[in-house]
């Protein structure tokens, strides 16, 4: 009864985001470039019943922000039997030790968190060794910190336009599509429009100027389960939602939930879930707590 339940619900979910991306999509001013934006079904820590899921109801790009999940899922019999054309997005920061692993899952369509050429450097030569010179080129995004927190991964904004051009003139098995940011979390946007998107937006105008590359080539990735509407109306074209699709996160509270016990800090609570109001007895534990971002 639960599973019939869980299923409907994520399938009545994914087709109503689709809905509101595609009426996004058509509030868009036409000076921006028409690019069909590009919905990405964030699973973390969700079972793979629920992708399948999704998978059914047409949903083929779905994203992951921890690599040993993510191997999980990608090579979970249920998903390969299931889901042969998913495609599957890293969302989460990349550290150079997981690369190799990373790289090696089936279906891997994009790595969206480059934030340095030495991380670039090193997703190129194992790309380049795990899957010969044969193969399809590797699709990575370069991601900014354009809120500038301390806390948040990526670039910063001012070195945009060089780590592009070193993905593009140095790493010849990676194919740059487009640059990400995830922003500062709960932003009103009755003050205006979001400047973090603003921002990533005006990178992309310097990038294309500065290397000759034709707008519509360079993607946004940007907006997720509470701004996703908003970030494809000034030009997203690639949207990363979660909790709106399949419900709000539930993180094991001890290594007995983790199938291999890690001494690593738990994850840290999604963007979307931090959002939301906190009851009063969690405000009182948060208070103890001191939350990093892996």
């Amino acid at each position: 009864m639960w599973k019939a339940a869980m299923s409907e619900e994520v399938g009545k979910a994914v087709q109503s985001v689709l809905e509101r991306v595609k009426q996004a999509a058509a509030r868009r001013p036409k000076t921006l470039p028409a690019v069909p934006p590009r919905l990405v079904a964030v699973s973390k820590t969700k079972p793979p019943e629920m992708i399948v899921e999704a998978y059914r109801q047409g949903q083929r790009n779905f994203g992951e922000n921890y690599v040993n999940e993510l191997v999980d899922k990608a090579s979970d019999p249920l998903i390969l039997e299931s889901c042969p054309e998913i495609k599957w997005h890293f969302i989460g920061h990349l550290q150079k030790n997981n690369v190799n692993k990373l790289l090696g899952i089936p279906n891997l369509f994009l790595v969206e968190t480059i934030d340095s050429a030495k991380l670039a450097d090193k997703v190129n030569s194992s790309w380049q060794r795990l899957r010969g010179a044969s193969s399809q080129r590797l699709k990575v995004m370069v991601q900014i910190n354009t809120s500038g927190e301390q806390n948040k991964h990526g670039l910063p904004p001012e070195d945009t336009v060089n780590m592009v051009k070193h993905i593009l003139s140095q790493c010849s098995a990676l194919h740059f599509l487009g640059l990400m940011t995830i922003g500062r979390y709960g932003y009103d946007l009755t003050l205006g429009p979001n400047p973090d998107f603003q921002m990533l937006l005006s990178r992309r105008q310097e990038v294309c100027e500065g290397l000759k590359l034709p707008m519509e080539e360079v993607e946004l990735s940007m907006g997720m389960s509470t701004d996703f509407e908003h970030a494809i109306e000034v030009g997203a074209t690639n949207v990363r939602v979660g909790s709106i699709i399949f419900g709000n996160r539930e993180y094991p509270n001890s290594a007995l939930n983790t199938p291999n016990p890690s001494p690593l800090p738990s994850p840290a609570p999604s963007p979307e879930k931090t959002a939301k109001t906190v009851s009063e007895e969690a405000a009182k534990k948060m208070h103890h707590l001191t939350v990093s971002e892996h």
